[in-house]
């Protein structure tokens, strides 16, 4: 089946379709490409942009420190990885401005907790989390906490370590054999018992703020705005006609959770028809790039590789680096 390698291609497929669909108004994705979306590759590599890349970059490091996943190992790694992403003459793809601030910050040795962009929950935090749902051998605690910790290194409010969380989980589940139908239920059960868990062995003091009074209330926030974007996407599938952006139902994918929740809808619409799912998140108003990633890391782990089309493999950028990963953990 090779779901590892599934759902990081889709991230990518996705990623690519987006990629030009991105900043664009539905009405004019629709004249061009139907409502459907875009559903061919352009190009030779078919380019990816900053998602894709950092999410390599994420995978690489776990790659790197093998079964060493603590903070203190993964910490530098994730750093030099996330700095030279930041340096690479390959970075011109519309990188987000937190990302590249908080990378800013990190190169010049200070503590991370000290570069992070505090207040944002960008979807940079979980744009890039799918590999840590794949790599295999994580305990529950270590997946969670790398979910959360590579996020707070850029991102640090509290609804981004929580989104990234459930988007880890959503690959880790779609892999082993969750049904579709299942999945938001479980979601919103992660949500419900991690609301009060604050892990402090990988976030530090990152909760302490002016107007926070504990870590457990800090981080619930994440976890109740998490919830509430559950509970939209649950809405708007109920209604049963699906047509139009997908934005207007679960939000635009700018920030975080509802990068997650629209990622969601786009997949849960027609979780058994990939391409379907990668083309209708690329046909939406918002963060495109990112809403399509995302859906096709879900799409991907639940069918695998050879739900995709076969040309696709060798034409889309990073294919040898998608491939390294997808064949450590398959």
């Amino acid at each position: 089946m090779r779901a590892a390698s599934g759902s990081l291609f889709g991230l990518a497929y996705g990623d690519s379709l987006g990629k030009p669909t991105e900043f664009q108004e539905y009405a004019s994705i629709v004249a061009r490409y139907g409502p459907g979306g875009p559903r061919q590759l352009v190009g030779e590599p078919a380019l990816v942009t900053d998602d894709t890349q950092m999410a390599l970059a994420v995978g690489e490091a776990l790659l790197e420190v093998g079964a060493d996943v603590t903070p203190a190992a993964l910490e530098p790694v994730l750093r030099r990885r996330f700095l030279a992403w930041a340096a690479s003459p390959e970075n011109d793809r519309a990188p987000g401005m937190t990302c590249l601030r908080a990378i800013g910050l990190l190169a010049d040795g200070r503590p991370w907790t000290r570069a992070t962009q505090a207040d944002s929950k960008g979807c940079g935090a979980n744009m890039r989390v799918t590999p840590v749902g794949l790599v295999p051998g994580l305990t529950d605690d270590q997946r969670a906490g790398v979910a959360q910790f590579q996020a707070a290194l850029t991102h640090g409010h509290p609804t981004g370590l929580a989104a990234s969380e459930l988007t880890a989980y959503a690959c880790l589940w779609l892999r082993n054999g969750l049904a579709p139908a299942d999945l938001l239920a479980a979601l919103r059960d992660r949500c419900s018992a991690q609301r009060k868990v604050y892990r402090g062995d990988w976030l530090g003091e990152l909760w302490q703020r002016p107007t926070v009074t504990s870590p457990e209330d800090f981080i619930a926030r994440g976890w109740d705005e998490c919830a509430a974007a559950l509970d939209r996407v649950e809405a708007a599938l109920a209604k049963g006609d699906h047509a139009g952006d997908p934005c207007l139902a679960t939000g635009a994918g700018w920030i975080a959770e509802e990068a997650l929740a629209t990622a969601l809808y786009c997949y849960l619409i027609s979780p058994h028809d990939p391409v379907t799912v990668v083309g209708r998140g690329a046909a939406s108003s918002g963060d495109s790039d990112s809403i399509a990633c995302l859906a096709g890391a879900f799409a991907g782990a639940s069918l695998g590789l050879s739900a995709w089309p076969d040309e696709w493999q060798t034409q889309i950028e990073y294919a040898d680096r998608l491939f390294r990963l997808g064949g450590a953990w398959d």
